[in-house]
């Protein structure tokens, strides 16, 4: 394992990688955690930021081109920052299930999924996991 190719990767590829690992840990952490708490919501509130910048940053990123300098893992990048906000509105206006289920499903589809797909042969972090 060696974070060499994600450092020399251009772009924002490293901005995005390491939000995207520290979404990915803070969302751990929200699951385990009491909910309704300081902690959850300041933890909460870092979390999407973090996930704001995963989004953004990935329209700089185009080692996959299938629709002009976009892939079909850009409709995420669209997709994440909605389901943010809606999230925050619905945890604002108390509505615990609907802030869960929005929360849950960006976690598991912009991170877990998408994430799966960057330790394929070829990929950035496949080389960082498992060497050229």
């Amino acid at each position: 394992m060696s974070l060499a190719p994600l450092l020399e990767a251009p772009g924002t590829i490293p901005l995005h990688a390491f939000a995207a690992i520290a979404a990915f840990a803070l969302g751990i952490v929200q699951f385990a955690a009491p909910k309704g708490t300081l902690p959850h919501r300041t933890i909460g509130w870092i979390w999407v930021a973090l996930m704001f910048a995963v989004a953004i940053s990935s329209f700089w990123i185009h080692e996959i081109r299938l629709v002009g300098p976009f892939s079909p893992i850009h409709l995420l990048s669209i997709f994440a920052p909605v389901m943010l906000v809606l999230a925050v509105l619905h945890a604002r206006r108390h509505n615990v299930g609907a802030h869960k289920k929005a929360m849950t499903s960006i976690f598991f589809g912009a991170l877990v999924v998408a994430g799966v797909f960057t330790f394929l042969p070829g990929r950035i972090m496949h080389a960082v996991v498992f060497g050229p």
